[in-house]
């Protein structure tokens, strides 16, 4: 498959999702980016916007086996990884797998289920595996997973830890649709539903050959460089308590890449790092408590930190 085919495909599986999700074309590019890099997504908004059928039409697009987790507060972990049975005719345990054992994952309302909970999506996000009664499961590439939660001052919910929270290549907001946007969601609605009418415009193994082509997208050095004096202006500015991981350094390259790629592009531009950083570091800073009575927000700060450092001008391709 060339690269032209690849870019086919990726505008495909972008119309797909339009005709579901209307006027959220940028949520919808960097849900991709998300997939192609790798890598999870936290969408956090008010019930009704949208989340559930973004993933959704994502999943159709790419004929992927698709599971849906709703989280409550009286989920156990193992009702999320699976569970090991004893059978009695062969005389051992069985696992039996938890809906975490597919290709795309929608954790929905990950917020309304305790922290024990929470952190059994830990293993599987990072790590690609599940381990139940000592046994390690591995998962099926891709293994994508698109949480939701709803906004943390609604009555119910509980934060997410930060190691989690660090686990989520992207987090992103839908927002409300506009007038004319929300107007076609009606006219849609009197219809059948546009998520019953998607096909699938590539399979797993067309897109694990894509994951696989953005990993050579070309990153030199000199924007490698820019991502890290991000990274590090976060971990020294004055309303930080805690800065972006290195993991986010990782995870925000892997994202340059995707989007790159996504922009026929076979090299990162700084404009693709501005672009990311704040959907990329922005949940991984902590803020002090001050800067929060201020009403200062993480990507405000990180608007400040590149602000302040000078954008790399060298040549980005030999």
């Amino acid at each position: 498959m060339s690269r032209e085919q690849m870019g086919t495909i990726i505008e495909k599986i972008l119309t797909n999702i339009e005709k579901v999700i209307i006027g959220k074309r940028d949520m919808a590019e960097l849900s991709l980016v998300a997939l192609l890099a790798d890598g999870h997504v936290l969408l956090e908004d008010v019930p009704g916007v949208g989340k559930t059928m973004m993933v959704r039409a994502l999943a159709r697009s790419v004929n992927a086996q698709f599971k849906r987790i709703q989280f409550t507060p009286d989920l156990l972990p193992s009702d999320v990884t699976g569970v090991s049975i004893y059978n009695p005719k062969e005389m051992e345990f069985q696992f039996r797998p938890g809906p975490l054992m597919g290709n795309i994952i929608l954790a929905d309302e990950i917020n309304r289920t305790s922290p024990k909970t929470q952190s059994a999506l830990l293993e599987g996000m990072e790590e690609g595996s599940v381990t139940v009664d000592g046994v390690t499961h591995k998962l099926e590439k891709p293994f994508f997973v698109m949480a939701t939660q709803n906004p943390i001052e609604y009555e119910g919910t509980y934060p997410l830890p930060e190691a989690q929270l660090d686990r989520f290549l992207l987090k992103m907001r839908m927002g409300y649709p506009g007038i004319a946007e929300e107007m076609e969601v009606l006219n849609r609605a009197q219809r059948v539903p546009p998520i019953e009418d998607l096909a699938p415009v590539i399979d797993l193994e067309g897109l694990r050959a894509i994951q696989k082509e953005i990993k050579e997208v070309f990153v030199d050095n000199t924007i490698k460089r820019y991502i890290v004096d991000i990274a590090h202006g976060t971990r020294q500015h004055g309303s930080v308590y805690l800065g972006a991981s290195p993991r986010g350094s990782i995870a925000l390259m892997k994202a340059a890449q995707a989007y790159a790629f996504m922009k026929g592009r076979d090299f990162v531009l700084p404009d693709d790092i501005q672009y990311l950083a704040p959907f990329v570091f922005a949940h991984r800073l902590i803020l002090k408590s001050e800067a929060k009575f201020e009403g200062i927000f993480a990507e405000e700060v990180i608007n400040r930190v590149m602000a302040r450092i000078p954008v790399p001008v060298q040549r980005l391709v030999n």
